[in-house]
């Protein structure tokens, strides 16, 4: 016979006292629902699933950089597969170089990597 463990658990702080309520009050849950599109990357077309809002940030980016969205994502793509061999789930690093741009001012922010997307790109942990 077992008796249970006495763990205590440490209290989070109540939901109900949020000072930055990450809704806002017209926030459009649209944004959140996934959509699937057919894209050519390097001349193989395939399907990827992505949240409105991603596909919403790599309009911005393919717009930043004068190009189309496909062009964008064959170049992730190609760079992920040169610097290190591929990577197991694409569409996450679709959506960490959507909020990367995002956190560098988008199409505003400095041209220059900052640490946090060098080490993204160097560290062969992918």
């Amino acid at each position: 016979m077992s008796r249970p463990l006495n763990r205590s658990v440490p209290k989070v702080g109540d939901p109900r006292t949020i000072d930055i309520d990450p809704f806002e009050s017209d926030f459009n849950m649209k944004l959140a629902q996934p959509l699937s599109r057919s894209v050519r990357l390097n001349g193989f077309a395939t399907c990827l699933r992505l949240e409105n809002i991603y596909w919403a940030v790599l309009e911005r980016i393919a717009q930043a950089n004068g190009c189309t969205v496909n062009s964008v994502l064959s170049h992730v793509d190609r760079e992920v597969h040169l610097r290190h061999g591929g990577v197991k789930n694409f569409s996450g690093l679709v959506r960490v170089i959507c909020v990367v741009f995002l956190m560098n001012g988008g199409a505003q922010g400095n041209e220059e990597p900052d640490d946090a997307q060098q080490t993204a790109f160097t560290d062969n942990r992918w």
